[in-house]
């Protein structure tokens, strides 16, 4: 294949509007340098990482794999990437985690057979090929381009961009592939499961697909109302830029998690007013900011008060301002709206924030946004 079929199979990837994550060991490096020196690389490439020693690799996965080469091993790397795409992608975009480990030719001989792994995630399909190459055959350089080719197809297949790549294969050698289709109600059980962070129902307004910054609206929208509505609008006003979605977990820190029927339900309302939601399984904000780096997050002031109340942290105002320091460091804010307690209006000025964490909280002014209404309040007026 020549460096010119290579390359308009590059630019029509990076011409799709995938975004991806690759995670890389033992081979295949070539694919990278392939995808990075065409222009239009930050249109695909979120991250690429290469852990190349065991301790890298125990580290990425959260594990010791039995076997660090293994179809196992590409799957979880996919999975892994898959979700760290999520966490970098651009709201609604198509996200593609790839998982490659290899076991090719190397400065000693190997006792077992030359071979490789490779996987694609997305949300609705897992796809997994093994390779066995020819022993001797290639040199360490030849069976790395080889790897890398492979790799670029399926990220092109998962793209839908034509790549009838000439198999550098020979009839000896062997190739496995298998695919795994995942309907919605399967994806929101892994994701109530904790295999996947979380999945995005966007907006038919592809336009806002450029704001790479999300301004988040967490409840549990039983049911969505105008006053969650307008919450959301007034802070995109203030914030400026930034993708506007609701979020909706799906673990609740005292009750049952909620069913994929009742997800499903509470998904609809969104999708009657065309408005994005994500369906996450985190319930704490601490948690929610690793998932969403870089977030601004849309609260109430009680919300507010809780966060900075250290009687929610055991009673440790140091864990307190541990845990909310955290959430700091991944770049996330709040805007801060008036709500309603117990009787008496306040904002965010009425309550005693550190010092340390004040930067963190923006309020919206009580002129800006003032409904005094609740979900509880619209379901017990209606017998819900």
């Amino acid at each position: 294949m020549t460096d010119a079929r290579i390359r308009t199979v590059v630019e029509a990837i990076h011409a799709s509007p995938t975004q991806a994550v690759l995670y890389l060991s033992g081979g295949a490096s070539q694919a990278l340098g392939m995808l990075m020196s065409v222009p239009g690389a930050s249109n695909t490439v979120l991250e690429a990482v290469v852990p190349y020693s065991r301790m890298s690799m125990i580290q990425l996965l959260g594990k010791i794999p039995s076997n660090f080469c293994s179809r196992q091993t590409a799957e979880n790397m996919a999975l892994s990437a898959y979700n760290r795409a999520l966490k970098l992608s651009t709201p609604g975009a198509p996200v593609l985690g790839v998982g490659f480990t290899g076991s090719l030719a190397s400065s000693r001989p190997k006792l077992g057979d030359h071979r490789f792994y490779l996987s694609t995630r997305t949300s609705d399909q897992l796809w997994v090929s093994t390779v066995t190459l020819s022993k001797g055959l290639r040199t360490r350089e030849e069976e790395d381009k080889v790897s890398s080719h492979l790799l670029l197809k399926a990220i092109a297949n998962v793209c839908k961009v034509p790549a009838t790549f000439i198999s550098e294969l020979t009839e000896s050698e062997t190739s496995d592939e298998c695919e795994q289709q995942f309907s919605e109600d399967q994806e929101l059980e892994q994701l109530i499961n904790g295999d996947i962070c979380f999945k995005v129902y966007p907006s038919s307004d592809t336009q806002l697909f450029n704001e790479e910054r999300k301004l988040i609206l967490s409840g549990s929208f039983n049911p969505l109302h105008d006053g969650h509505l307008k919450l959301l609008e007034v802070a995109t006003s203030i914030c400026g830029n930034g993708y506007p979605c609701f979020e909706l977990s799906a673990v609740n820190a005292d009750k049952p998690p909620l069913s994929v029927s009742q997800i499903k339900d509470r998904v609809k309302q969104f999708e009657k007013v065309g408005k994005t939601v994500i369906i996450s399984n985190q319930p704490y904000f601490y948690k929610k900011a690793e998932i969403f780096p870089g977030s601004a997050f849309v609260i109430g002031v009680d919300t507010a008060a809780r966060l900075t109340d250290p009687k929610y942290y055991d009673g440790d105002y140091g864990k307190m301002l541990e845990i909310l320091g955290r959430c700091k460091s991944t770049g996330c804010t709040f805007l801060v709206g008036g709500r309603n307690i117990d009787g008496v209006f306040k904002v965010l000025e009425d309550f005693d924030i550190p010092e340390v964490l004040r930067d963190m909280f923006v309020s919206i002014p009580a002129e800006s946004f003032r409904m005094d209404i609740s979900s509880t309040a619209i379901r017990k007026s209606g017998g819900m």
